[in-house]
């Protein structure tokens, strides 16, 4: 791929995410709709990924196929003038993107619920070796 093609598509990607913000507050926006376009948009603005981006090939992996799918899945869960509406704003509004650390806050928390119930999960097993 070009990389003008790569461009256009971040480009796309990040208007696409803000849409989806805009979308989230708008009140014709089903509820449903609402809480997946909050989850999706708080992963693409998480500085935090499912799969680091320092992992070779894979890093990316996950930013390249869940956010496209989740921006997907949303778009189809918006009524249509209402999509249409939240990507005109968007495209006006671009250079104001608001940051969201509260994302990044959420993120975490379900990073560690995930690790500590991982650690419940095998803490039978680990506490039953026998280190020395």
């Amino acid at each position: 791929m070009k990389i003008k093609t790569w461009k256009k598509w971040a480009t796309n990607l990040k208007t696409n995410t803000y849409a989806l913000y805009l979308a989230a507050r708008n009140p014709r926006t089903p509820l449903l709709a609402k809480l997946i376009i909050g989850l999706v948009v708080a992963y693409a603005l998480s500085p935090i990924d499912l799969i680091p981006d320092f992992i070779p090939l894979i890093g990316y992996l996950d930013d390249l196929i869940l956010l496209p799918l989740g921006i997907w899945l949303c778009i189809r869960l918006i009524p249509q003038t209402v999509w249409l509406e939240c990507q005109a704003l968007a495209v006006k509004q671009m250079s104001e993107l608001p940051s969201n650390r509260g994302a990044a806050v959420v993120i975490i928390v379900i990073w560690l619920l995930a690790i500590s119930g991982i650690i419940v999960w095998f803490w039978p097993f680990i506490s039953s070796l026998k280190f020395g």
